[in-house]
Parts: structure tokens; C-alpha cells; sequence
């Protein structure tokens, strides 16, 4: 049956409105790939020092944290390992965690305009963040990989388990930036606060310290703090004289997990209202 174009075609919510719909994810695989290659390309083609930057700013905190907890507070860690390696080893995946925590959080007020003129999953746009990030942290991790070695140094067999703690940064960096998006794109204040609270929560992870020094009746609950256990994981994995810490990865883990649903969560029940304030 022929209809009148003069009438107007209403567009509504399908089914999985308050939902992720996987199936209709994957097909914008392209889209998230070319967002993750344009961020790279954006994030350093116009820049003098390019993918140096990626270098920088991890070795320039090893340097500032060694200099002054190291030499000046003078302390003093378990690992048998030089205190810089010590450091850089817990940098490493916190600056992951934190770039791409305020990326994720940015991404929809920074392409507000996008979202008002055409469709697209819009969890794709933290997504593509966070992907963004892992340019920089496989740069830095190469870096540290090759101190390491330059040290004499060899990781032992729980190496093997990196890309679990991977997986775990991955899912804590992005569960809190949905929800944090989600408040970021009609609440610009937000954006300011990520920050602010960035800088703080990287004094609540054993990164300059070790957790030895935190009383141990308050470590477990100080494990719910998810990077507790990716950073300890990951300097277990790269010295051999440390312990996998699995109690701490595993209770990072569940809140990891739970930090993801309720971002997820809140994220797509506020997704329909993106480009009306945005």
C-alpha cells in the first residue's frame, strides 16, 4: 500500500532500548576501528615528540616518584628489583586505567555535535577511548619490558597471565567511564571532577608504596579498589620473586565486574536522551 509522503514517518526505540544489543554492536565494527585509528592519528600525527609522548609521561613520573618517595621519603619495598622498576611497574597500567577513564568520560560531550546529526550505537564512542589507550600502553609496556631485560631481569611463568589483568583494567577503566559519560554529557561539571579525582584515587593504589604497608586486616577491603590487585598482579607477573596476589585479583575481579553492569547499566537507559542535551 502506497503511503502519502506528505505524512510524517515516526522513527521509535526498538526493542533493546534499555539494553546493549550485541548483534547491533558488531555491526558497527568498522566505525569503532576507524574511531580507535582516527584518535590515534589525531593524538599524534600533529604532534611534534609523536608516539614520544607515550614515553614521556610514564618515564617522567618514574622519575618524579623515585626522586621523592625513593631518595627523599626513602621507601623501601619487598621486591629485590631497583624502586624505579618498582614504580614503573605500577605506572604502567594505572596511567591506562586513568587516560582512559577521563577519555571515556569525554567522549560524548566532546562529540556532542556528532550526536544529534546521525545514528550510531553511542557506546561505541567510550569504547573507541578506551581503545585509543592501548596504543599508549603497549608503548610503555614495551619500555618497561626492555628496562627489565636491561636489569637482567626475566619475568617468570605468570607472565602468562597478563592479558587476564588486561582484561580486568579494561573492564574497570570503561565500566566507570560509561557512567561517568553518561553524567558527563549533561553535567560538564563532571568532567572537571574526573580529574580532580583521578590524581587523588592514585594515592589509594600501591603504586610509590607497597601494600605491606597497608595494615593487613584493612587489605582485602582494600582490594575492592579493583587496580589493588591488576597493579600487584602485574608486578608479580614481571618479578619472579613476587607472589601472585590471587586474592586481591580475584576480589578486583567481582568489583570490576559489578563497576562495569551498573555503568553499563546506567549508561544505556541514558543513551535515548544523548542528543537532546548534549
Amino acid at each position: 500500500m502506497m503511503t502519502d509522503p506528505s505524512e510524517p514517518i515516526l522513527i521509535e526505540a526498538g526493542k533493546h532500548r534499555h539494553s546493549l544489543d550485541l548483534r547491533e554492536l558488531r555491526s558497527y565494527g568498522d566505525l569503532t576501528r576507524f574511531l580507535i585509528w582516527r584518535g590515534v592519528k589525531v593524538r599524534y600525527a600533529q604532534s611534534a615528540l609523536g608516539v614520544g609522548w607515550a614515553i614521556m609521561e610514564p618515564l617522567a613520573q618514574v622519575l618524579i616518584y623515585t626522586l621523592i618517595f625513593g631518595y627523599v621519603i626513602g621507601v623501601r619495598v619487598a621486591t629485590e628489583q631497583p624502586y624505579f622498576l618498582f614504580v614503573f611497574a605500577g605506572l604502567v597500567p594505572w596511567t591506562f586505567f586513568s587516560n582512559a577513564l577521563t577519555q571515556a568520560t569525554e567522549s560524548l560531550s566532546q562529540n556532542a555535535n556528532l550526536l544529534s546529526k546521525v545514528y550510531f550505537p553511542r557506546i561505541i564512542l567510550p569504547i573507541s577511548n578506551v581503545g585509543t589507550r592501548l596504543v599508549d600502553f603497549t608503548i610503555a609496556f614495551v619500555i618497561l619490558i626492555a628496562l627489565l631485560l636491561a636489569y637482567g631481569v626475566v619475568p617468570s611463568l605468570n607472565i602468562l597471565w597478563l592479558p587476564l589483568l588486561i582484561l580486568i583494567l579494561m573492564v574497570a577503566g570503561l565500566g566507570v567511564g560509561l557512567g561517568l559519560a553518561a553524567l558527563a554529557i549533561q553535567y560538564r561539571d563532571v568532567n572537571y571532577a574526573v580529574g580532580f579525582m583521578v590524581q587523588l584515587l592514585k594515592f589509594a593504589v600501591p603504586i610509590v608504596y607497597p601494600i605491606t604497608l597497608v595494615p593487613e586486616e584493612w587489605r582485602l577491603l582494600y582490594a575492592i579498589n579493583p587496580m589493588v590487585g591488576v597493579v600487584e598482579g602485574f608486578r608479580a607477573a614481571l618479578f619472579a620473586d613476587s607472589p601472585m596476589p590471587w586474592d586481591y585479583i580475584a576480589i578486583g575481579a567481582v568489583s570490576a565486574t559489578v563497576l562495569f553492569a551498573i555503568g553499563l547499566s546506567y549508561f544505556v537507559r541514558r543513551e535515548h536522551l544523548f542528543a537532546d542535551v548534549g
